[in-house]
């Protein structure tokens, strides 16, 4: 007997897999010293992820070190970054391929304040390798906003086939909630991203506007404590097109948040 399909596809195929979609490395001047390549693999190992994305502030220096890190270890990494827009809003920009996001750090690099990173009020920036070894310090302050408009960022982050997902969107600062007040009709954005503390029916009635859109829930870590095992993905691979029909819920796939506070929703 031949299985139903949808779109195409053979819903027996799509599979289960784990992720954590903000996830920080030592380039980040917030993040802990801890947050280098093989430890980031094996907290990612423990927590039954098949996904991550790496996201450091404005910058992707750290991915191609945790890609290597992760090679034949049964986890897929994203190339990722956590931009900060002339609005001061977080928005996870996730890509599949490294050079894809070294041409998106080129966009934003050419649009951040030429200013140098003070270490002793932000924090060091460690460029690092596969094993967590320093090879140098970035000096170009990246804890700042680049001069991109939010919406200018997602449209240019779809053009390089990437996905833009505002991040923890219902924390008090650097979110578009708290910046703006609300989600704008006009923003195309892929999904939102909240924090392992939003809880879905409190905040459903008091951001209705979230509801056009699927949520995510990671660990924006910065710290390996700080990484989660709450949202899966039911799709065929790691992959954004596989990400984005999740999103949409095509062709059989979704996404399903374990929500921590409110198991019920």
């Amino acid at each position: 007997m031949t299985p139903p399909s949808f779109y195409g596809i053979n819903p027996y195929m799509l599979k289960p897999i784990l992720a954590d979609l903000h996830v920080h490395t030592v380039l980040s001047p917030c993040a802990e010293t801890e947050m280098i390549p093989p430890l980031i693999v094996e907290r990612a190992q423990r927590l039954g992820l098949g996904m991550i994305a790496i996201t450091d502030h404005n910058a992707c220096f750290n991915v191609e070190a945790v890609m290597k890190a992760a090679a034949e270890r049964g986890l897929h990494v994203f190339a990722g970054m956590e931009l900060q827009t002339l609005e001061e809003v977080h928005l996870l920009c996730l890509f599949d391929t490294l050079a894809q996001c070294l041409s998106w750090q080129e966009e934003v690099f050419g649009r951040l304040p030429p200013l140098f990173n003070q270490e002793e009020f932000f924090g060091a920036q460690f460029v690092v390798d596969a094993t967590g070894e320093w090879i140098r310090t970035e000096e170009r302050l990246l804890a700042t906003s680049a001069g991109i408009p939010l919406e200018e960022a997602v449209s240019k982050v779809h053009r390089l086939g990437g996905l833009a997902v505002p991040a923890h969107v219902d924390r008090p600062s650097f979110s578009i909630l708290s910046n703006l007040g609300f989600l704008p009709e006009s923003l195309e954005a892929d999904a939102l991203e909240v924090t392992h503390r939003f809880l879905p029916l409190e905040g459903f009635s008091k951001w209705p506007e979230m509801k056009r859109y699927s949520l995510i829930m990671d660990g924006d870590a910065h710290r390996l404590s700080e990484m989660r095992n709450r949202t899966l993905f039911q799709i065929q691979g790691p992959a954004m097109e596989e990400i984005s029909l999740a999103f949409r819920g095509e062709g059989g796939r979704r996404v399903i948040v374990e929500w921590e506070e409110n198991p019920y929703y």
